[in-house]
């Protein structure tokens, strides 16, 4: 699947607004896009065996989006498939007080995948411009002296994202970013599927409708942090999440091509180790 119209150049200005959320071309239906997904994780899954045995690359994959936009559910389709050896999940909520004694990115590396291993970030350091943006008296907890959270205090962050995130690819980690897209009455729909399902209800939290409240700031702030991070070798890519079928396909592909581009191949033996091989071959037969 061609996903290049998702993806978001370095310095494009994203306008939201203006992004659908419920467009899932080439598919008009459900059911004709199973076979698709399918394929896809196929595809992840023998890619994945190579990455581990490769041992050289490490993909971190970043997810963000508003609550109820459907993060939880991308990882748990997409990944369900892949050797549990080989992937890493995180979940970054409200920092803890020992996170809190150091930089904010500081949680982050400490959950960074090892070569060989796919590592997903549910929400990641991007909070720090986004949550901390919309509601900046969070400042006030982050023991950040006060002097170095004034002035263009974002356009600092937005650099020091871009300067990680260089380091990361220059070492080896392959980093891709997804926004899930959803739309205010699709949010609206899911939070209230929460409070009407038991299956559901302890995923529901008053907060997410405090959040919702400020749903045009999130916008702004989304907005921002992509065009200001965005780049080639930390690419995002902005999907429509109204349809959850629809977004774990394009998810699947995003990570696919990722792995492709690599080049992955198993380790070669040498000729020492195939002579070792051979010994050992002949040492089963013969037992």
């Amino acid at each position: 699947m061609d996903t290049s119209r998702f993806r978001v150049r370095p310095g494009e200005m994203v306008r939201l607004r203006r992004r659908a959320t419920d467009d899932t071309r080439p598919f008009k239906h459900k059911r004709k896009a199973v076979d698709r997904l399918k394929r896809g994780l196929e595809r992840l899954v023998k890619l994945q065996e190579v990455l581990y045995a490769e041992n050289r690359w490490s993909l971190l994959l970043v997810f963000q989006g508003m609550d109820a936009a459907g993060k939880d559910s991308a990882i748990k389709h997409v990944m369900s498939g892949l050797n549990p050896q080989g992937t890493q999940v995180y979940s970054f909520k409200r920092p803890s007080d020992e996170e809190l004694d150091h930089d904010y990115l500081w949680r982050s590396v400490r959950a960074l995948p090892e070569r060989g291993r796919i590592g997903i970030f549910n929400r990641s350091y991007y909070e720090e411009v986004l949550v901390v943006r919309v509601h900046p008296e969070l400042l006030t907890h982050s023991k950040v002296p006060a002097e170095l959270l004034e002035g263009d205090l974002w356009d600092r962050r937005y650099e020091d994202i871009r300067a990680f995130e260089k380091h990361l690819s220059r070492n080896g980690t392959v980093i891709r970013k997804i926004f899930l897209h959803v739309s205010h009455a699709e949010q609206k729909r899911r939070l209230l599927a929460r409070l009407d399902e038991p299956a559901k209800q302890w995923k529901f939290s008053a907060a997410d409708v405090v959040e919702r409240s400020h749903w045009k700031r999130y916008m702004a702030a989304y907005e921002e942090a992509i065009r200001a991070t965005a780049s080639e070798r930390a690419p995002w890519y902005v999907i429509p999440a109204d349809h959850k079928w629809f977004t774990r396909i394009v998810v699947a592909a995003v990570l696919v091509d990722a792995l492709a581009s690599l080049e992955l191949e198993y380790p070669k033996l040498s000729p020492a180790q195939r002579t070792e091989l051979a010994r050992a071959r002949k040492a089963l037969e013969n037992d």
